[in-house]
């Protein structure tokens, strides 16, 4: 009998100042949370899938219609300051007290309520390259956005005037830098689809890289197109498109 499992942990809470509700979106008469736990169950390598949420809607739905575990957000957790470091480990330490004792995990599958942007062969691949290669802490969605090079990022400095953000020569010789969006190669960004990491990187946060600690040291991507977690009302029809285009 195999004692190894695989969870998903879902979080999303109620509150968000920014764009209100937008946990509560529907595409094609689907809320956007429902998105990631589709990718979960299609996936057909998640053993059980967890909610952390201190959402009534969120909680109602993947209890009656999905028949998930959900886990209580407390309100520390639950706030505009609340890290998803915090809450993705919260949710990991309830879960270790639910699963039977004579289970380990092999992986947590960390989901945002606002990550529609996922579907099952991203899960499979990232599992599948977590297993290959035990050296990797963790396997996630990249999208390659080339026209956010940090090359091309600025800050507004005190005489209000753009200064780089980041300083030119990090990049190798200015004089050999151009405008081509692609002169520094691919720049991947962690899109926030989906992390698959080992246990240790939720348990062993404090010394893991920045920004996101859950994802741990060394970090495989599993490509994406397109990627990102919604958070503004101007992202909609991006949304819309990728779901029609990549969801499965």
């Amino acid at each position: 009998m195999d004692k190894t499992m695989i969870v998903s942990l879902l979080i999303g809470r109620k509150g968000s100042q920014g764009f209100p509700k937008k946990n509560l979106i529907k595409i094609n008469n689907k809320y956007i949370f429902e998105y990631p736990i589709i990718a979960s169950l299609k996936s057909r390598v998640v053993d059980k899938i967890y909610v952390s949420t201190d959402c009534p809607v969120i909680s109602s739905v993947c209890k009656k219609k999905y028949n998930l575990s959900v886990i209580k957000r407390p309100k520390y957790l639950s706030n505009n300051k609340a890290l998803g470091d915090d809450a993705f480990k919260h949710g990991y330490l309830k879960i270790l007290k639910d699963i039977s004792n004579d289970k380990k995990i092999e992986f947590i599958i960390l989901l945002f309520a606002n990550g529609a942007t996922i579907n099952h062969k991203q899960i499979k691949n990232g599992v599948d390259i977590l297993r290959k290669n035990k050296t990797f802490d963790s396997a996630v969605t990249v999208s390659r956005y080339n026209m956010w090079s940090p090359l091309r990022a600025r800050k507004v400095s005190k005489d209000g005037s753009l200064k780089p953000f980041v300083p030119f020569e990090t990049f190798g010789n200015p004089k050999t830098l151009n405008c081509d969006r692609d002169s520094q190669g691919d720049v991947y960004f962690a899109d926030m689809s989906v992390s698959i990491v080992r246990p240790k990187c939720l348990e062993n946060m404090k010394d893991n890289l920045l920004p996101q600690k859950w994802m741990g040291k060394k970090i495989a991507p599993i490509y994406s197109q397109a990627g990102f977690d919604l958070d503004y009302e101007w992202q909609l029809p991006q949304l819309k498109y990728w779901i029609k285009k990549y969801h499965e």
